[in-house]
């Protein structure tokens, strides 16, 4: 069944450039106070979380991918004929798929190409790197994915952030990375591992990586950042890759030592949901974490599981 969506981000974006105009900032041009409307309207009625474990050894990552949307009611349950898609993984560091600091690549592959077989117009993947991009995209094995794909790989630059009014309890008016806004269909792609200040980055912590000025400032009170991001972004779905996961000396590691291999992925249209399914693999009960119980207390999802659909795939 597809969600109904009357008006896609992109036009709305558009629209809401039109009103914008004449509207300053510090000397430059921002944009308008509303933040546009998800990508896909969801029920609050009709939300899930699936975990998808790869037990067998043999077990293919395209083939889990796969089976999670599946379960969910298929990629077209999200992605229309015509839509332009925007993918955010994790891409900040400048490392290998080893070390479990970036979005596993066969997982990027994976939803790339099953937008691709829903019809998608374009698929474009997105992130604020930390890390020198061109080195990020090589490393974590992105910019090869692109190539073979035929997706569009976006360089993070300063000409693609435009200031907006996210109207959060923290952040006010703050850069954001422009293709974030023109999805049609916004998937966050996050990998999960251990984090110095936030306890983990997760889901809702991955948009971090969707705006630009100062991380320092971001860090600062970072659970309310966090918070304040994610529902500015509210993306369509979350898929947490958590095929292999950074336990310590994160976010960017850089040791095999500090990584576990749990072999699992995690759809849901609930971002404090997935979240908080993900830190149960750290062994962490997710009203510990202060951005997760932040966020629902904000009203952007629930970690009690029993008011979600939970299934579970094993491959």
């Amino acid at each position: 069944m597809k969600f109904d969506q009357p008006v896609t981000r992109r036009q709305t974006i558009k629209k809401l450039v039109k009103l914008s105009a004449g509207l300053a900032f510090a000397g430059a041009a921002t944009w308008p106070i509303q933040k546009p409307s998800p990508a896909k309207a969801t029920s609050q009625n009709n939300k899930f979380i699936i975990e998808g474990i790869g037990q067998n050894e043999a077990y293919s990552i395209k083939e889990l991918t796969r089976k999670v949307f599946d379960t969910a009611g298929g990629i077209q349950r999200f992605v229309s004929k015509g839509d332009i898609v925007v993918l955010k993984p994790n891409l900040s560091w400048a490392r290998r798929p080893e070390f479990a600091a970036t979005t596993h690549p066969q997982v990027l592959q994976a939803v790339i190409e099953l937008c691709q077989e829903a019809g998608a117009k374009r698929v474009r993947i997105a992130d604020n790197t930390i890390h020198d991009a061109r080195q990020c995209f090589a490393l974590s094995g992105a910019g090869m994915i692109a190539k073979n794909t035929g997706s569009d790989l976006i360089y993070p630059r300063s000409s693609l952030m435009r200031d907006m009014k996210l109207k959060g309890n923290r952040l006010d008016i703050w850069p954001v990375f422009k293709p974030l806004l023109e999805a049609d269909v916004l998937i966050n792609l996050p990998i999960a591992k251990h984090h110095s200040l936030s306890g983990l980055t997760l889901g809702m912590k991955n948009w971090i990586g969707g705006v630009g000025g100062s991380r320092w400032s971001l860090h600062q009170d970072i659970n309310q950042s966090i918070v304040d991001l994610a529902n500015f972004f509210q993306p369509t779905v979350t898929l947490i890759d958590a095929i292999r996961i950074m336990t310590q000396n994160g976010p960017s590691g850089g040791s095999t030592s500090y990584v576990s291999v749990k072999n699992t992925l995690i759809l849901s249209n609930d971002p404090v949901g997935a979240d908080a399914k993900a830190a149960l693999l750290f062994d962490r009960q997710p009203q510990d974490l202060g951005f997760i119980r932040l966020a629902q207390k904000h009203g952007l999802g629930t970690y009690d599981f029993s008011k979600l659909d939970q299934q579970k795939v094993v491959l």
